[in-house]
């Protein structure tokens, strides 16, 4: 090596980020390992680069002692005095034992270490500019497919995305351009791993988040998500300046920012809902599109008993008990659904409804 070499670290210290004097550290270290294995010794040996010309020599380190048991690691008081008399009993003597064709195993063993630590370097900060978009939307191009994963090429690097992560209205194909969702950013031994997903409810959160530019500014808040990805999932909102209508600000002009979501979701259907401080109002809202005569609260069960209109009872209940359980999902409240004839032969009254309760909420088909 000469000083062409040092120049290159240089260079790879400008260009990649990675310090010169580590990298030549790791130079060293490896070297003797190569000059161990390949000359067959057990010498306590040090090898040094010189930082300007590239020069490589080898030291073989002994201690002074009286009595010399092994020559390989010990030197005698005499001897180390004929190298340097200020020698003292128990200094170390460095002996240079460079091999004259060493230069060839030292370049071998230089470009091995550049090699993986730039390697490392690199994945040191796919690992660091991914770590941060950890619960985001990334966008990126299927490149592949085995029967358990989507694999998807994010620029730098490769991410996960299992079939299981995918929404049953999803479609793909190789070079399509991919939505996503991290869900995870892990360090291993191979390499930063991203996970995907296109199923969970921070999805959607994000999808508002780019498309909405009250939520972007934080004048109108996500309190909650509920989702059953590829079906239909409900998002709860509130605006922190009574001025801004927080449910037409996520639905906006003619219904275009959500719609915008919709499509990208495949068709799901999103009920849009306005959160309230007021639990009875709140789990109103959130059985949308149902309407709502009465809410019954039971704080000490944490259930909510809702009474409905005869014919909003199926609608309320939804298909298979969906839009009750997003709706429970939403709130954190278990809601227990009543017709006005069964809550009458259910608590033995009569009517005393005298309207429907004020909801503020607006579903997307």
């Amino acid at each position: 090596m000469n000083s062409d070499f040092i120049e290159a670290l240089s260079e790879i210290e400008r260009e990649k980020g990675i310090s010169k004097e580590l990298l030549i550290d790791a130079i060293e270290a490896a070297m003797i390992s190569s000059y161990k294995r390949n000359f067959n010794t057990a010498q306590n040996v040090r090898v040094d680069i010189n930082r300007n010309t590239g020069l490589i020599k080898v030291f073989a380190r002994k201690t002074v002692t009286e009595d010399v048991l092994d020559p390989r690691l010990e030197i005698s008081l005499d001897a180390a005095r004929e190298i340097n008399p200020n020698y003292q009993m128990e200094d170390i003597v460095e002996i240079e034992v460079t091999p004259r064709d060493f230069g060839r195993i030292a370049a071998q063993t230089a470009k091995q270490v550049v090699t993986q630590r730039i390697r490392e370097a690199e994945r040191g900060l796919i690992y660091n500019a991914f770590i941060d978009k950890e619960e985001d939307i990334v966008t990126g191009i299927l490149q592949r497919q085995d029967q358990r994963n989507i694999y998807v090429d994010l620029g730098k690097v490769e991410a996960v995305l299992p079939l299981t992560e995918l929404m049953p209205t999803d479609k793909f194909k190789q070079g399509d351009r991919i939505k996503a969702y991290i869900t995870k950013v892990e360090n291993t031994t191979k390499g930063p791993q991203i996970v995907l997903s296109r199923t969970h409810p921070g999805l959607l959160k994000r999808l508002f988040e780019l498309e909405v530019p009250e939520i972007f500014d934080g004048v109108v808040e996500i309190r909650s998500v509920a989702r059953e990805a590829g079906f239909r999932s409900k998002i709860a909102v509130h605006s922190r300046n009574p001025e801004v209508d927080p449910v037409g600000s996520c639905v906006g002009p003619k219904g275009l920012r959500v719609q915008t979501i919709v499509t990208e979701l495949r068709g799901e259907k999103i009920d849009i809902v306005r959160w309230m401080e007021s639990v009875e109002e709140y789990v109103a809202n959130a059985l949308s599109p149902s309407k709502v005569l009465e809410v019954q609260i039971h704080e000490s069960e944490k259930m909510a008993r809702v009474i409905v209109p005869d014919y909003q009872l199926s609608l309320a209940i939804g298909i298979k008990g969906q839009n009750a359980r997003l709706a429970a999902k939403l709130t954190g409240w278990k809601i227990d659904i009543k017709s006005e004839t069964q809550a009458e032969q259910e608590f033995g009254r009569a009517k005393t409804y005298t309207g429907e309760m004020h909801q503020d909420s607006v579903s997307i088909d």
